[in-house]
């Protein structure tokens, strides 16, 4: 079992960049996929984007406008999201996930193993 934990979550301003971290302790397989989700307040759950550790990546269509980038960094077990541009619209507590295949998923269903989320607030 994987266990996530993310980091690098805070307060910016608008127009301002954060960096998150999500470690996967314990992570042994090339083949799994990493993702990151995201809920703002009353709001559902969403998908951000999602890479497998080979580098295959995926990324919202509304989000991949250069302003969200994520990456890996096998030698550390590690997936990142560098967010830029930011805008109040993109605070929400953000989640990493892994699921054990190499599917780039949108879907929450296909992820077995969720980090307890970090939060980000943007103001204007």
């Amino acid at each position: 079992q994987v266990h996530l934990v993310e980091s690098g979550g805070g307060f910016v301003q608008t127009g301002g960049s954060l960096r998150l971290s999500c470690l996967a302790e314990g992570h042994t397989s090339s083949s799994s996929t990493i993702a990151w989700f995201r809920q703002a307040p009353g709001k559902e759950r969403e998908f951000v984007a999602a890479i497998t550790w080979g580098g295959s990546s995926a990324t919202d269509v509304d989000l991949a406008k250069n302003r969200f980038i994520i990456s890996v960094d096998n030698t550390k077990n590690t997936v990142y999201l560098q967010m830029n541009s930011l805008k109040p619209e993109d605070t929400a507590v953000y989640y990493c996930a892994s699921k054990a295949n190499g599917f780039l998923s949108a879907q929450e269903s296909g992820y077995t193993s969720w980090g307890q989320g970090t939060q980000v607030t943007v103001a204007s």
